[in-house]
């Protein structure tokens, strides 16, 4: 680039490794720092470096730092996680890293809680590292080492690295007693950045919605808090080896040609409450292989000892390296229900391994379920699959020998004893099972984690927050993935799907226009969408409207014929009129009052499957309807609806996989089908797409008649971020 110096000695000790950065690394890295230097990051307008988690952010951003200090930056302040492992995770990383420009006197690299005192000249005169946790005492004390210890360092340029910003950047907690209190760190953070003369602020994360989410200002006991607001973005390139959120998440999770169709394992809400607490009402531990109530985390852990020695096998029979594998149950934040989980764990390891000698039925028939379940997305992919006798071989070999670990991980101090110097938690064994929750999400990786069993239900979800918790996504090899699985409640991963649908709009957003904002809207009381305040978003339950978003209820049977047939007679009456004698071969514009009225009585005939975590906003798809009619490009559609008809149609209420699970249909409509009409069709307006089903009982419903209703976002739709409920 023009006026960058790329060929300085920092910077070129990273990128001469062409294997590790990438063409598209070093443009990411060129493209900040010329940013830096040339944009004006203030307290409220820092740079922002956004990446995926877990997808190499932190390789990114000391690479920024070493061309930073070949174009005129004299100090890099790194403001790591506030736990203590974590923060010397990124201490050591530092010093890896940069470790021949140390060993050279050029530069030095300190914890600022362990700052020698009385540094000398020939010292404060090399480049200069300060690591410090977004905690009061490590503000303070860098603080006090800029202004008091050595105020000559506030002339000289200082590079900010805010890493996880909008961990600590959000700067507000709640408090019965004294109302909403801003976060101290974050009041320390901003005034450190004013006490420089020259400095530059890059907020680094993969989570930044409240970030861009936040109201201009605010006064929160007579404190003015201006909060942090990017000046520009830079997306980290995602690498062609990353398994991100669209894998576990997007539409091609449900095409059974994929391994993504295998992943998701549903769990019942009944089964999350069993694992909160003990109750032997309900459930007895000893009972704990035989068990209906505890039945998906028993076929989880048997899933888990299965694909790990399944995988084991197959890199045994490729000749390479064998590997240990992790699987990881975070459900609740409660160090109490850690213990009670522990204690089934361990007592369903000792039960399955006690079973090699005592019930090798049950353990066969166990463990053959799970071969069963793991088969069918090994042989998606074509790879080889042991036979099952070898694979039960070794895995009763497991079961005798021990290779099954599990730990608890619920404090700093056990986090720190299990990390290794990459942030890992250490594999001890061949097959190890940690049980945790908050302390193992942000910056802890779990090498070859192939199960992750997840029940976190928060009141609110917190898009920053929980996905954070998603320790499967990283750099995973096709093989592990055929074994992978992710267990949850259908509630969790609908709400985990719509924070993936977020994170693309917003990526896509800043590939498309860095500078521009996006549209946050949500539903007034009269059922209207209107603009609202962006940060009134981050306590809200949101849905983003893209070009081509399908919005269908899924999870739902049918009322009983004498009550619906005469709702669906008038549904019909309704299209008839309105399709005009074309007999439905085509799709045709209807007003939006038709639309609504549609739907609005096709409502109360689907039942939604509640009690296992099923549910549909009627209100609020008939909202975001309103508002893509309303907001056609094309003024002559607003207020129109596109209408897509088709009838007698027979889809299964559940689809059964080529495992062992069935799943609830979500897809009346087809890609290459209905997807064609709708992507040759709404162009300006949305469509709203009706399959009558014949509902029969041997397909699962209730032998009437149904309107499935599909809603589809018209191409030309500025991607909006649309709040379910109003806020007060």
């Amino acid at each position: 680039m023009a006026g960058l110096n790329t060929s300085g000695d920092f910077y070129t000790a990273f990128t001469d490794d062409a294997d590790r950065y990438l063409n598209a690394d070093k443009a990411c890295i060129e493209d900040t720092v010329k940013r830096l230097l040339t944009i004006n990051t203030s307290a409220v307008k820092p740079g922002m470096l956004l990446g995926k988690i877990q997808s190499g952010k932190t390789k990114t951003f000391l690479a920024i730092m070493a061309l930073a200090f070949d174009n005129k930056f004299d100090i890099a302040i790194i403001l790591t996680k506030s736990t203590k492992a974590l923060a010397r995770q990124t201490l050591e990383r530092v010093r890896r890293e940069f470790e021949p420009f140390y060993e050279k006197d050029l530069l030095q690299i300190y914890d600022i809680m362990t700052v020698p005192s009385g540094l000398t000249g020939y010292e404060l005169s090399q480049k200069l590292i300060f690591v410090a946790k977004k905690q009061s005492d490590n503000m303070d004390r860098l603080a006090t080492l800029f202004r008091e210890s050595y105020p000559q360092l506030t002339s000289r340029r200082v590079l900010i690295i805010d890493d996880e910003a909008d961990y600590a950047s959000i700067g507000f907690r709640r408090s019965r007693q004294e109302g909403v209190i801003i976060n101290t760190t974050s009041r320390q953070i901003d005034e450190l950045r004013q006490t420089l003369a020259a400095s530059a602020f890059l907020q680094v994360t993969a989570t930044p919605y409240s970030l861009y989410l936040q109201p201009d200002d605010l006064v929160v006991q007579e404190i003015e808090f201006k909060p942090v607001r990017p000046a520009f973005t830079v997306l980290v390139p995602v690498h062609q080896d990353y398994i991100g959120s669209n894998y576990y998440f997007d539409r091609r999770s449900t095409d059974e040609e994929s391994v993504a169709s295998f992943i998701y394992q549903q769990v019942s809400r009944d089964e999350l409450d069993i694992l909160h607490h003990e109750d032997q009402r309900r459930f007895r531990i000893d009972e704990c292989l035989t068990s209906a109530a505890i039945q998906s985390l028993r076929s989880a852990i048997c899933n888990f000892i299965v694909g790990g020695c399944i995988r084991r096998l197959q890199v045994d029979h490729a000749t390479q390296p064998l590997k240990k594998f992790s699987f990881l149950v975070h459900t609740e934040a409660a160090r109490t229900a850690h213990s009670w989980q522990e204690r089934i764990v361990i007592k369903l390891v000792e039960e399955l391994s006690a079973a090699v000698q005592n019930d090798q039925v049950l353990l066969q028939q166990l463990l053959t379920t799970a071969y069963e379940e793991l088969s069918a997305s090994i042989m998606v992919m074509n790879h080889y699959l042991p036979p099952r006798e070898e694979v039960l071989r070794e895995c009763f070999g497991a079961l005798e020998k021990g290779w099954l670990m599990t730990t608890k991980v619920n404090s700093e101090r056990q986090v720190e004893e299990l990390l290794d110097t990459e942030g890992q938690l250490r594999l001890r064994t061949p097959l190890n099972i940690f049980i945790g929750g908050q302390i193992l999400d942000r910056g802890v990786t779990i090498a070859n984690l192939i199960g992750f069993f997840y029940g976190r239900r928060p009141q609110v979800y917190q898009q920053d927050t929980v996905l954070q918790h998603s320790r499967m996504f990283g750099f995973r090899p096709i093989e592990d993935l055929t074994v992978t699985r992710f267990y949850t409640e259908p509630t969790i991963y609908d709400a985990m799907r719509r924070m993936h649908e977020s994170d693309v709009a917003l990526r896509d957003s800043v590939e498309r226009n860095p500078d521009g904002p996006i549209v946050f809207i949500q539903r007034d009381n009269s059922g209207r969408v209107i603009p609202c305040s962006p940060n009134k978003i981050l306590v809200s339950r949101t849905t983003t409207l893209r070009p081509f978003k399908r919005i269908l209820p899924v999870g739902f049977q049918t009322d009983y014929k004498t009550h619906i047939a005469s709702v669906i007679h008038e549904i019909d009456r309704m299209l008839e009129k309105a399709c005009q004698g074309s007999n439905f071969k085509e799709p045709f514009e209807i007003p939006f009052s038709l639309a609504d009225n549609i739907i609005t009585h096709i409502e109360p005939t689907l039942l939604m499957a509640r009690e296992e975590g099923y549910d549909f906003d009627w209100k609020a798809a008939r909202a975001a309807l309103r508002f893509m009619s309303d907001s056609s490009a094309d003024p002559t559609r607003r207020g129109n609806v596109w209408c897509l008809v088709r009838t007698d149609r027979n889809l299964s209420r559940k689809k059964v996989s080529m495992g062992s699970h069935d799943v609830y249909s979500d897809a009346p409509d087809t890609a290459h089908t209905e997807g064609v009409v709708a992507s040759r069709v709404a162009i300006d307006a949305p469509m709203l797409m009706l399959f009558k089903q014949n509902g029969l009982e041997e397909q699962g419903w209730r032998g009437t008649p149904f309107y499935w209703p599909v809603i589809v976002a018209q191409q030309n739709l500025r991607t909006s971020v649309f709040a379910h409920e109003t806020m007060d």
